[in-house]
């Protein structure tokens, strides 16, 4: 991924996080499935948290690591290499034990000559050890009047940490005026011990399963952290289930919500949505400077060179609109558009609006009717000049497009003395497919080549099955850093995306081969129900398209064959 154009580039996402640990305390429910322990926060004036269902946990101690000699089950080292951490790992470990007892009543801890936290639940000696911490220690404790490490040694106790696993890692949202980085941990409840509130962090406890714990009738303030905590233990049978697939974790990546604005205001995005890398490559400080929605007719600067506004033409084959892109050169100040969208006048009006120099040519990646239309008018409003390819055939196309200059792929156009935009010949969408690679960015406007979050439709006899799976693996020898689709936010990590792209086509092509196998001669509206059984009915006219595609490209290699409408393996 390439540096962020935004001043905040070198932002360090950590400087600003407090050091914090959590732990998820499970237990086991009869008709099966878990209970979490839940804690209602304390009602605070400009506290994010304040009133939210959490977990257990908080901010570490520098005394925590006083405690190392007394942990059972874990060692810094060990702790450290799980967290990827180069020392002080066990920190957390301790913090996440010592809030627990403070703020929820439980002692993970042993006697140092007991078997386990389990085992020693049962002995009489251990019980009063237990009130004695609760009596002469918490307090103190809670108070930071004391260390965990001096509850250990004045009551001969280990902390006993063979049951917990490293289950998450989460990083408050860049932005926020209180940031935490929290290491998550997971374990069962200690057997005989009740939970008991502080009534000072934590002024309500919950057993909850967890998916009571998301329902909204119960009305809990859930940070978006804990909702998808919520959501990940609710796919564990047993307490032990959760410990072994944290356990099982080859690495624990680190989540990071961003936030961003929309037009009801401002919420948090998390790594999963659409808008998630754009908004780091914008605003990776947080300053309000990144939108997690698209509106037509917003102006969004994604780097000095390029900005997008969007069409107002949102739809099930355009998703929120049809993007229309600005590229420029600081220094000269002139600009190209790519992609002028459909003949609107509202959306020619936004463009010639955002334009911050002059208009001097129109680039069209394809002639569909949602992206080039708008090329004729507005080559009249600038005296810009067009330029594009004519497609093969005509059906569906764009009848007015009439470029003033063909574009066949490699030339290079110069936007200045530090811009230039490569064009590549992309087939299979369409006959005429163009992408612009921006070379100083390694930005890649992609049209309808890749799109953001779904796959295109290859429609016969203009689309090309085999040519487009040919376009999409000559992206590889390419540096490209981002995609700027034709629908949708930036994309990152663009060959990854490919990889998946070509995987999936392949998979669906499997997908006919079987079913050309099983069905025999059929028809295209018998076999599109079985290769697109995992596809809602209603989008079937459109898979149909595609289908089309795979089957003449199977026949092109000698795979397939039609004879009188029907389809079958050659």
């Amino acid at each position: 991924m390439s540096p962020s154009h935004s001043p905040d580039a070198a932002y360090d996402i950590y400087a600003d996080a407090r050091k914090a640990a959590t732990v998820i305390v499970l237990r086991d429910r009869p008709e099966g499935g878990v209970e979490v322990l839940m804690m209602r926060r304390a009602e605070r004036d400009g506290d994010m948290r304040s009133g939210a269902a959490v977990f257990p946990g908080g901010v570490l101690d520098a005394r925590d690591r006083d405690a190392h000699v007394h942990v059972r089950g874990w060692d810094d080292a060990q702790a450290s290499a799980r967290m990827a951490l180069p020392a002080g790992g066990l920190d957390y470990l301790v913090a996440a034990v010592r809030e627990c007892f403070e703020e929820v009543g439980l002692l993970f801890a042993s006697p140092v000559d007991a078997a386990g936290v389990d085992a020693a639940a049962h002995e009489p000696a251990f019980a009063q050890v237990l009130a004695q911490a609760h009596a002469q220690w918490r307090g103190p404790m809670q108070r930071g009047e004391q260390p965990v490490a001096a509850l250990c040694e004045a009551l001969g106790l280990h902390l006993d940490l063979r049951e917990w696993a490293y289950f998450s890692h989460w990083l408050t949202p860049p932005g926020q005026p209180r940031r935490f980085d929290t290491r998550f941990f997971v374990t069962r409840a200690p057997v005989r011990q009740q939970a008991e509130a502080d009534y000072g962090e934590a002024v309500e406890l919950m057993w909850l399963t967890p998916q009571a714990a998301l329902d909204p009738a119960r009305g809990l303030k859930l940070l978006p952290v804990t909702r998808e905590t919520l959501k990940r233990l609710d796919t564990f049978a047993s307490a032990q289930a959760a410990i072994d697939h944290a356990r099982a974790q080859r690495e624990v990546t680190l989540t990071m919500p961003r936030r961003a604005e929309t037009a009801k205001g401002q919420r948090v995005v998390l790594p999963h949505e659409m808008a998630y890398a754009e908004i780091g490559r914008i605003d990776p400080a947080g300053r309000g400077l990144a939108f997690a929605d698209i509106v037509p007719g917003r102006v969004v600067r994604l780097s000095p060179r390029v900005l997008r506004i969007t069409a107002p033409n949102a739809g099930m084959m355009t998703g929120p609109g049809t993007n229309s892109y600005l590229v420029g050169d600081p220094a000269t100040n002139r600009w190209t558009v790519i992609d002028p969208g459909p003949d609107d006048a509202s959306h020619r009006q936004a463009l010639l609006e955002a334009a911050p120099g002059p208009v001097e040519r129109i680039l069209v990646t394809h002639t569909h009717v949602d992206h080039s239309p708008g090329a004729a008018p507005l080559s009249r409003a600038t005296g810009a000049p067009v330029l594009g390819r004519r497609p093969l055939h005509a059906a569906g196309q764009d009848a007015t497009f009439a470029p003033d200059e063909e574009l066949f792929g490699g030339e290079l156009l110069a936007l200045g003395p530090d811009t230039t935009l490569r064009v590549l010949h992309t087939p299979g969408h369409a006959s005429n497919h163009l992408c612009y690679l921006l070379e100083q960015e390694h930005t890649l406007f992609t049209g309808d080549h890749v799109m953001q979050g779904s796959t295109v439709v290859i429609n016969p006899p203009d689309g090309d099955m085999a040519a487009y799976l040919r376009a999409l693996e000559a992206l590889h020898a390419i540096r490209i850093d981002w995609f700027a689709p034709g629908h949708g936010f930036l994309v990152a990590q663009p060959h990854e995306v490919v990889r998946a792209l070509v995987r999936h086509r392949l998979g669906r092509e499997a997908k006919v081969v079987s079913a050309l196998a099983a069905a025999g001669p059929a028809p295209i509206e018998v076999l599109v129900e079985r290769v697109y059984e995992d596809v809602p009915a209603s989008l079937h006219p459109v898979a149909r398209r595609s289908l089309l595609a795979h089957l003449l490209k199977l026949e092109s290699e000698g795979r397939a064959r039609c004879v009188t409408g029907e389809w079958s393996a050659a």
